[in-house]
């Protein structure tokens, strides 16, 4: 069995330079695990926070279960995330420097069925690093193209 993705954040690689990943599990409740399994989540405003030695992830929105009856889950609550000690206190020293920040970039089920969550340390981009990885990425597409025609 393979990893089954559940959501990712697109935007980050856009907004963003990713300078480090780290893998967490997440501290789910069943109704968000079986909303998961359908692929009805959304990483695009999250972030992560420390908070007390804990890590939480907050802003992501998983959409309630269809399935569910009257009590489901809140789609937008903080969720802990598991990390080993020295995992939290590096994220933490990380992005206690002036311009980095800790993001969601994926959230996926590993083999085992466990839900994960990929998170990237990360560096805003300007206006202009935004405009040259576009250009970067329309050459390699270019090029790809006239290599397939030949």
């Amino acid at each position: 069995m393979d990893i089954q993705i559940a959501a990712t954040n697109r935007k980050a690689y856009h907004e963003y330079h990713i300078l480090d990943k780290y893998e967490a599990g997440i501290e789910l409740v069943g109704s968000e695990v079986k909303s998961l399994r359908e692929g009805s989540a959304n990483l695009k405003e999250a972030y992560i926070v420390i908070r007390k030695g804990e890590a939480f992830a907050v802003g992501i929105h998983i959409s309630p279960y269809s399935h569910t009856g009257i009590e489901g889950h809140d789609p937008v609550r903080d969720r802990r995330l598991l990390l080993h000690r020295r995992e939290i206190k590096k994220i933490k020293d990380l992005t206690d420097q002036k311009g980095l920040t800790a993001i969601p970039l994926q959230m996926y089920f590993n083999p085992n069925g466990r839900a994960k969550l990929e998170i990237g340390i990360a560096k805003g981009k300007k206006t202009y690093d935004k405009k040259k990885s576009i250009k970067e990425k329309d050459l390699l597409r270019e090029a790809q193209r006239e290599l397939r025609n030949r």
